[in-house]
């Protein structure tokens, strides 16, 4: 295995001053620190901590915890509680952990006690309200070995405070901070992004989602084909000035644009990046997860397979130039945005060391690319798909299909894919599909009442994954890759826009179930989540586990012996040198359904999937878990929330 190509020396005291392993191609730190949102910038989700391993984890318990919305803000901000659905993912620098908070401001732990040593508190005129945001998904960290810089979004604002004393800048952008109104061609009122910046050679790239200059809400009824493009930016780290701008609706004369046909590129939007993005350092390149085009299940306003949508672009992070790029959807019409950060990943293939990135998707795809050319590492066949007969529409012949690997949850609906554990259940559930259009994967969604479009199309995976902005978690020691994965379908039905304002003619219908027999989230064999281990050397799948059981006491399920059918979530991976950690999400985060989510906490072995160790942590896991080391001892920080539940952070670690 590729483990055997590489020493990884890690220091397990923080006396030990940093030691930086140059990791094929990445800088990885060593030391236990938690630099990035995802661990590293290749977004591995891994640390070779290994304190919690399989023979001491019986002793894991909780060590501290701390409010979204820790006391330190309260005097200014009352009545603010943490969200229910608090996604934030903490970094851990040089003895400080960084979190961001309910109000988007930034506070520093001490990583033994959870005790706050610092708050962002910028200057405010007399009588103005505070300063506030909203809760992130997570923070970047730059320094050029002298300066620290935590850098954050406070509302439409891109912030850098002082990593060591919190304060803000005044040199960085304007009065120390960047509008991020500011720059777009087209009229904006305003800009939101939930996910971390990332810094790459002292470059800030940007993603989000700009409003329109109408504030109109891209609803069921008031669905305009008008927005505004998501273009990604780049700016200085230490003066906030803009560097570079690309354009993710590519304009005349640049690469692209004849894939928006009829001009459709001069009033579609949207086609950048909602989630995280990965880089690689040496290289200089930045990687981008790309979201569908405006009009996310109608695109007969924008013909054409619409670059850069639904692509996977890397950039020179200095100019922000396209290197390569990947389509893996022509004409996006499901909802089937790139969700997750690419992961770059140093692999080994019949022989030949490749460096690569691997992209997870919402539709059970991992897209393997060559990094450094863009090249598929196995190859991608264009394949024919069902064409619809939606008035107005136009259809993609053919989309992408990676020969490997395999896909790591059903696509498309079959027969074979209902539940049938006993006659009547699958009975039942085949009188539930059958009101609805269903078939392979990319089955277009429809028009309801119509002969074909019936009670609705169902998507499954679902517009929530598969995969989502979670991601996976991949072991440089091993190449294998650990893929959590929610077995959720979701029901698509077009109707005529009854707004008179709409510039869509069709749009989408809200409220359209799909729920399985005698209530049954769904009517597909479990499981209903699971974690998947990807050897990413060889293209195959090794395992995939349920996880989780919430669901085997169901009375559908009375009498059988069902074994674990997992618990409907969406979820978050951690990778350690001996363990995978995965949680069971929140009962309010998107997408997950009626009884889904759950409380538990998980170690599953990385070689089997069979489960070491479980514990009931106060809420659903709502963020990605993170691990250090402080004080020689080797914490576990995960965020959780629920209903009824403000979101905390909580840290585990051995007595």
């Amino acid at each position: 295995m590729s483990g055997t190509r590489r020493l990884v020396i890690l220091a397990l005291a923080v006396a030990v001053p940093m030691l930086l392993v140059a990791t094929r191609g990445r800088a990885q730190v060593t030391n236990g620190e938690w630099r990035a949102y995802s661990g590293d910038k290749g977004s591995t989700k891994y640390s070779p901590l290994d304190q919690i391993n399989e023979d001491t984890i019986g002793g894991l318990r909780i060590a501290w915890r701390q409010s979204g919305m820790p006391d330190e803000l309260r005097s200014l901000f009352p009545d603010v509680e943490a969200p229910t659905n608090f996604e934030h993912t903490p970094l851990m620098v040089n003895g400080r952990l960084y979190m961001g908070t309910a109000v988007g401001r930034v506070a520093a732990l001490d990583p033994t006690t959870g005790r706050v040593l610092w708050v962002d508190t910028p200057a405010q005129a007399a009588g103005a309200p505070p300063e506030r945001g909203g809760s992130m998904r997570g923070l970047a960290y730059w320094t050029d070995g002298t300066d620290e810089r935590i850098l954050t979004l406070m509302g439409q604002y891109l912030v850098a405070l002082n990593a060591r004393t919190g304060e803000r800048y005044a040199d960085f952008g304007d009065g120390g901070r960047v509008d991020m109104t500011v720059g777009y061609d087209r009229a904006i009122t305003g800009y939101r992004w939930r996910s971390a910046p990332i810094v790459v050679r002292d470059v800030i790239v940007m993603g989000g989602v700009p409003s329109p200059a109408t504030d109109v809400l891209f609803e069921r009824q008031l669905a305009p084909k008008e927005m505004p493009p998501d273009d990604i930016r780049g700016y200085d780290v230490r003066t906030g000035k803009l560097l570079w701008t690309f354009h993710v609706v590519p304009r005349p004369g640049e690469f692209g644009n004849e894939t928006w046909q009829d001009d459709s590129w001069a009033y579609s939007g949207n086609s950048g990046v909602w989630s995280l993005m990965s880089a690689d350092e040496e290289l200089g390149y930045v990687y981008l997860p790309f979201e569908t085009a405006t009009g996310d299940y109608y695109g007969g306003t924008r013909p054409g397979d619409n670059l850069f949508a639904e692509s996977i672009v890397c950039l020179d992070a200095r100019t922000g130039e396209r290197v390569w790029h990947y389509q893996v959807i022509h004409h996006g019409l499901w909802d089937y945005d790139l969700p997750a950060a690419p992961i770059l990943v140093d692999i080994e293939v019949d022989g030949r060391p490749i460096k690569a990135v691997v992209q997870v998707s919402k539709q059970a795809y991992a897209y393997v690319f060559d990094r450094v050319t863009g090249e598929p590492v196995w190859p991608i066949e264009e394949r024919p798909v069902p064409r619809g007969e939606v008035p107005g529409e136009w259809y993609a012949p053919t989309q992408p299909v990676p020969t490997k690997p395999p896909p790591f949850d059903q696509q498309g609906v079959s027969e074979d894919d209902l539940i049938d554990f006993t006659p009547e259940l699958k009975a039942e559930a085949l009188e539930i599909v059958n009101r609805f259009n269903y078939g392979p994967l990319y089955m277009p969604p429809e028009v309801l009442g119509t002969p074909k479009g019936k009670e609705g199309t169902i998507l499954q995976p679902g517009t929530n994954g598969g995969a989502n902005w979670n991601g996976a978690a991949f072991d440089p020691e091993t190449d294998i890759l650990y893929v959590p994965s929610a077995h959720m379908p979701t029901v698509i039905g077009l109707v005529k826009s009854e707004h008179p304002e709409s510039t869509l003619p069709w749009v989408k219908k809200g409220g359209i179930e799909l729920e399985g027999p005698r209530g049954l989230p769904v009517p597909f064999k479990p499981p209903y989540s699971r974690l998947v281990a990807m050897d990413l050397n060889e293209g195959e799948i090794l395992w995939s586990v349920a996880n989780g059981d919430g669901l085997r006491n169901h009375p559908a399920f009375e009498g059988l012996d069902v074994g674990p059918v997992g618990t409907p979530s969406r979820l978050s991976p951690l990778a350690t040198q001996s363990l995978v950690f995965l949680g069971e999400s929140s009962d309010t985060g998107v997408g997950v359904p009626r009884g889904g989510g759950g409380r538990m906490f998980r170690a599953f072995d990385k070689a089997s999937g069979k489960i070491v160790w479980e514990m009931e942590l106060p809420a659903g896991t709502s963020g990605v878990p993170m691990t250090y080391m402080a004080a020689g001892k080797q914490y576990i920080v995960v965020a959780v929330s629920g209903r009824g539940h403000p979101g905390e952070l909580v840290a585990l670690a051995l007595p």
